[in-house]
Formats: structure tokens, C-alpha cells, sequence
């Protein structure tokens, strides 16, 4: 009991000494930390119930998803039919009905045809097997295909697995700490912004999908036409709100000549000649190669630059473009651009998200929080302290040291991980401070038991931390079982709780076993008492 070797005290000592100093940041305001340079300055991050913030609720349009996937389809259809060996000829391709249908103009060519339909259409989907479209061909020459109800599902596990991951990659590009974002039921993804006070900004970043595609425009359309919404075989029309013609649409050819998928980054800059906020846009190598490719062959064409199925300039190719970079120019502002970056940087969004439900969180109504917990950990605290030291005297002083220390442990390791503290955080807090007393409770009777014994002070201690360490390890493997799986499978306020209750049975069970053992292994091999007021 009495061998606590002088380095092993220095450790433990050393340790919590550099502990509680890592704790001081999140005790002082921002804007003294930040002057601190290259001291150590992490600070726990608040959660959105306690510093206010936004909450968006959204969710996945998922007859866009459809039609996206139609419109996907009738693409490859037509590649794959162009593009084999033999030529497949067919007529054009209707995506009305929620299907697609085409015309064979060979009836001979229909097992050819279903063969190449088969490698394009998916397997079985998911569990269940099912094909992901049904393909029928009725009238001897006329394929149908149908998506089927288990692709579909498919389509959206998918599609809202990787949305979640975009979201998430937009919201860190804006710099904010510890956002929640998780996907809730089958079409929901639930986003959580600490400290973010504008949910129409956060709303507006979201919102776009991000699409960008470059087109060649259709030359040939009748401005009369596009305004009735007919374009010439081959070509769609455009809703283009700066059409400098005056028609607020255009029509441009099918054919994606280069997508966003092919972008290497996207930054906010200013044009050289007009100093009006643009979006510069750096493709990758293949993406680079392909526009060069293409701005040579149309040189002297215009294109489109479409983002969302919506153009936002249609210029000339006046010249090669090669270098793999372009821009996009617009009625920009700063903000704007810069929002635009944001969004071609992280990615499209595989379906397009819709707000269902937002709000803002006051930081005043997080402020009454921290005040009602922090008044709720203080009178605890205090009563704890009050009753330990009545209770056990010199134990108990060393039990409240322990409380003490313990909860400034709790504060660094959490700055230390970047852990977020919520309202329920607070609540696993104060529980920490009273499980952290149970053990030295435990450690303390133990302690009298062997004293009435008849052992002596030293077998008393000795015996005293034995027995009850045992215990303690034991309950708070359970607890730390039980936290773990609310780690894992919780969410939000719950995740949480789990995080402050994890890190404070760590930091109890060490400072109320080791370190209180320390304390009173330092006095016992000082005074030699041979007896003890507990």
C-alpha cells in the first residue's frame, strides 16, 4: 500500500497538473484564447442546444430521383444501341409514363437488342433479388422498360447514403464545429449547425443539387418553338433567365459534353476585366483533356453552362480552351460564388433535397441552459463535498480533491477530442460527479469494515482499496458497456450523453482509485498513524 515510488507519483501528479491546465481555455472566453499563439487553446465545442444554431430538416424528392434515373437511362440506351457492334438503329426514345420506349427499325435485331438491354439495366436489387427494370417488347419491335418498385428503393438507399455524405462535406466547407447531420428514416437527413444563426443561408446552400453540365446550344431552334417548349430532335429546351436575345429559354443539344463529375476544384474569384465575382473551375486530367478535345472541335460555337437544368451563360468558344480551366460568370455576388464553389467543390447531390422543417435555436435559450447547469453541477458538487467531509474527514477531503480534479479532467479530454457538450452532456456530467463519489463511498467503508476487524490502519487501507477496486472496475465496465451502445447506435442528444459518460467513467475510476490511493499512501507513509477518524 505505502509503495508509491517517487516516479510513478511524479507521473500521476504530472499528468493531472497537465491535464486541469488544458482544461482552463473552455473556462475563459473566445477571444482571450485565440491570442494565445502556440499554447495549447482547444476548447469544448457547444452543442446546438446550448450555443443556439439552425435545424433543417430534409428531405429527398424522390420523383425527381425517378425521372433523374429515367433520363439516365435513356442515355445509355441510346450509347449502348449507337455504340455496339452491330449499329442498333432506333427511333427516338420516350420517357413519358414514367417508362421508356423506343422503336427498333430492324424487327431482326430485337434479341441483340434485349442482350445489350440486359447489361445496362442492373442485376437483382438488394435482398430480394428483383431486376431493376422489367424490359418488355411488345408490337414484335417496341422495347418497354419500367423501373421496378425494389430498384427504385435501391436507387434511394443509395442515393441518400452518398447525399448524406455531401451535405456533410458542404457544411464542414462553411467551417462551423461539430454539426450533426444523420439520415432519419429512409428520405430524411436531419442537419444540426451549431452556432450557425441563418438557416436561409444554410437552406440555400443545401438546396442545390449542383448538376453542372456543359452543353453545346442548339443554333437551329425557332425562338417561337422555344417559348412552347419544342426544341429540334435531339435538343431540350432551358429555362435561361439571362438570355441576352430576350427569350428566357434556350435549346441545347442532348449530349453532356463534360460534367461536373469531372471537376477538380472550384474557387470564387474576380473576372481581370470587369473585377464581378466568377466562379473559376479547374477540371481534372481527363475532364481537362475532354474539354480541350471539345473546345476545338466547336470553336466558334457557343455552349451552355448549366447548373440545375437552369443555364447560366451560354458564351462563344472563341477559342481552344486547353489548360483544363474555365469560368463561370454570372449576376454574382461575393457570397453567391463563394456558395457556388462550395457546392461544385463537395460534390452533386445524387436527389435533389427539399426543407421540410427549419428553425433556429436562440443562444439565449442556450444560455439559460449552461446557467441551470452549471448551478445544477455546482449545488451538487457542493452538497457532495459537505457530505463526504462530514462523513469520512480526511478521506472525504480526499474524495472532493478527487471530485474536483476529476471534473477538469472530464473538460480536457473533452477539448482535447473536439467533443461537442449538449444539454443531456450537462446531465451525464452531474451523474458522473456522483458515480465518481460512489466509488471513494465504497473504497471508505470498506475501509471501516476491516478497521472493525481489528485490522490495522495500513491492512485496513490496503484491504480497504483491494476489495471495493473490484467492485468499482466491474460497475463500470457495465456502465461503459451501456455507454458504448449508446455511442453507437444513438444519435444526437444521445450520443452526447454516451460521450460524457465514456470519458467520465475513464477519468473517475482513475482518479478516485489511483489517485485518492496516492494521497493517502503519501500521508500514511509520512505520519504512521496508528489510528484514523473515518
Amino acid at each position: 500500500m505505502l509503495d508509491f515510488p517517487r516516479w510513478k507519483v511524479g507521473s500521476i501528479i504530472g499528468l493531472l497538473v497537465a491535464l486541469c491546465l488544458l482544461a482552463v481555455p473552455s473556462f475563459l472566453p473566445e477571444s482571450t484564447t485565440s491570442k494565445w499563439g502556440w499554447i495549447p487553446h482547444s476548447r469544448v465545442n457547444l452543442g446546438l442546444d446550448l450555443a443556439g444554431g439552425s435545424y433543417l430538416l430534409l428531405e429527398a424528392d424522390t420523383a425527381d430521383l425517378a425521372a433523374t434515373r429515367i433520363e439516365a437511362m435513356r442515355d445509355s440506351v441510346a450509347g449502348t444501341m449507337r455504340n455496339g457492334t452491330p449499329r442498333i438503329e432506333i427511333g427516338d426514345i420516350s420517357t413519358r409514363g414514367g417508362q421508356l420506349t423506343f422503336l427498333l427499325r430492324d424487327p431482326s435485331q430485337v434479341d441483340a437488342a434485349r442482350e445489350r438491354l440486359l447489361a445496362i439495366t442492373g442485376g437483382g436489387a438488394g435482398m430480394s433479388g428483383q431486376r431493376e427494370w422489367d424490359i418488355n417488347v411488345v408490337d414484335t419491335s417496341r422495347f418497354v422498360l419500367k423501373p421496378t418498385e425494389a430498384g427504385l428503393t435501391q436507387a434511394i438507399d443509395t442515393a441518400m447514403n452518398d447525399a448524406t455524405e455531401v451535405v456533410r462535406r458542404r457544411i464542414d466547407e462553411l467551417g462551423t464545429k461539430e454539426p450533426t447531420i444523420v439520415r432519419q428514416g429512409a428520405t430524411r437527413i436531419v442537419v444540426q449547425v451549431p452556432g450557425l444563426k441563418n438557416p436561409q443561408a444554410l437552406k440555400d446552400l443545401l438546396g442545390k443539387t449542383a448538376k453542372l453540365e456543359f452543353k453545346l446550344v442548339d443554333e437551329t431552334a425557332n425562338p417561337a418553338d422555344l417559348v412552347k417548349g419544342i426544341a429540334p430532335i435531339g435538343s431540350q429546351v432551358l429555362p435561361y433567365p439571362g438570355n441576352p436575345q430576350g427569350v428566357p429559354f434556350i435549346a441545347v443539344k442532348r449530349s453532356v459534353i463534360i460534367s461536373g463529375d469531372q471537376l477538380a476544384d472550384a474557387r470564387q474569384e474576380f473576372e481581370p476585366q470587369t473585377n464581378a465575382p466568377q466562379v473559376a473551375i479547374t477540371f481534372n486530367a481527363v475532364g481537362g483533356r475532354r474539354f480541350a478535345k471539345v473546345t476545338t472541335e466547336n470553336t466558334g460555337k457557343p455552349f451552355a453552362i448549366i447548373l440545375d437544368n437552369s443555364v447560366i451563360s451560354a458564351p462563344n468558344i472563341n477559342e481552344p480552351i486547353l489548360g483544363g480551366r474555365a469560368s463561370i460568370s454570372g449576376n454574382f455576388t461575393v457570397e453567391s460564388a463563394n456558395a457556388l464553389a462550395i457546392t461544385l467543390r463537395s460534390g452533386k447531390l445524387p436527389v435533389a433535397l427539399k426543407t421540410i422543417a427549419e428553425s433556429t435555436v436562440s443562444p439565449d435559450l442556450g444560455k439559460d441552459s449552461i446557467r441551470a447547469g452549471v448551478l445544477a453541477s455546482i449545488v451538487a458538487a457542493l452538497l457532495v463535498i459537505v457530505f463526504m467531509f462530514v462523513t469520512y474527514g480526511r478521506f472525504g477531503l480526499y474524495a472532493n480533491l478527487a471530485v474536483v480534479i476529476n471534473i477538469l479532467v472530464i473538460v480536457a479530454v473533452m477539448a482535447m477530442l473536439n467533443a461537442t457538450l449538449t444539454l443531456p452532456g450537462i446531465a451525464g456530467f452531474v451523474l458522473t460527479i456522483g458515480t465518481a463519489v460512489d466509488a471513494n463511498v465504497l473504497i471508505n467503508e470498506r475501509i471501516r469494515e476491516e478497521r472493525r476487524r481489528g485490522r490495522s490502519v495500513v491492512q485496513s487501507v490496503e484491504l480497504g482499496y483491494k476489495e471495493a477496486s473490484r467492485t468499482i472496475f466491474e460497475a463500470n465496465v457495465t456502465h461503459a458497456i451501456t455507454g458504448v451502445i449508446m455511442l453507437l447506435l444513438g444519435s444526437g442528444p444521445v450520443k452526447g450523453f454516451a460521450v460524457v459518460l465514456l470519458i467520465g467513467i475513464c477519468t473517475s475510476v482513475f482518479t478516485a482509485v489511483t489517485f485518492t490511493r496516492m494521497m493517502v499512501a503519501l500521508w500514511l507513509r509520512k505520519n504512521r498513524p496508528t489510528t484514523i477518524n473515518i
